[in-house]
């Protein structure tokens, strides 16, 4: 046997085996990794076809029905399972005894590690956040709301900006929330590794949230 057909053989295996990785995925989660990849090929959601989504994902139209209703019910899935995640990573990184300064840059950078680590999904956020269906918007905008919850919780549990009545503190969460939210686009943006203008981005963000805070401590009800 040849040297040629041997390792065409051993190349058609290999393709084998990873087709057959990819079909034991559970199909839920290949559809909306399919949604995701086309998404990050420049496509609005909103444009996308249920049948695009699963050729992409290599299952039959009828498969899709066993999980979504429909395509905006995938979208609501990808918003709510992203930040799911993301919450209990914001969580776990303020959950210590850190001065408030450092809880904010090690929020930060948890939140970058999420950004370059879930890229696809928030870019579909980012991109459906303001000119989504209205299904994902407003299951954007619950997420929004859960976050700030979350953040105004963690910090009365730690003593920080004891002076603000609770509508107030929650106030200033929903304003931390949306900053790094508006942070995540410029982020994404950056077309290729540019570790300088990141540093940049990351060092702003911090400094802007150290801002808010700073006009909170200071605030009289």
């Amino acid at each position: 046997m040849s040297r040629k057909t041997t390792t065409t053989r051993r190349t058609g295996s290999l393709d084998r085996m990873r087709e057959g990785r990819s079909q034991r995925r559970p199909t839920r989660e290949r559809l909306m990794e399919s949604a995701l990849q086309l998404v990050g090929q420049g496509r609005g959601f909103g444009s996308l076809g249920l049948r695009e989504v699963t050729r992409e994902a290599g299952v039959v139209p009828t498969a899709f029905y066993r999980h979504f209703r429909d395509m905006e019910d995938l979208g609501m899935a990808l918003v709510e399972e992203g930040g799911l995640t993301l919450r209990r990573l914001l969580r776990e990184a303020r959950r210590g005894d850190l001065p408030a300064e450092d809880i904010i840059r090690h929020s930060v950078n948890t939140y970058v590690a999420y950004l370059h680590a879930n890229r696809l999904q928030m870019l579909f956020v980012a991109g459906e956040r303001l000119g989504g269906p209205r299904p994902i918007r407003e299951a954007i905008r619950r997420e929004v709301a859960h976050f700030a919850e979350d953040m105004t919780q963690d910090l009365r549990g730690l003593n920080i900006l004891p002076h603000l009545p609770r509508e107030t503190l929650r106030m200033v969460c929903d304003l931390v929330v949306s900053t790094m939210l508006n942070a995540a686009s410029e982020i994404l943006d950056l077309q290729e590794i540019d570790a300088d203008r990141e540093a940049e981005l990351v060092a702003g963000l911090v400094d802007q949230l150290r801002l808010i805070f700073l006009g909170a401590a200071a605030w009289k009800p």
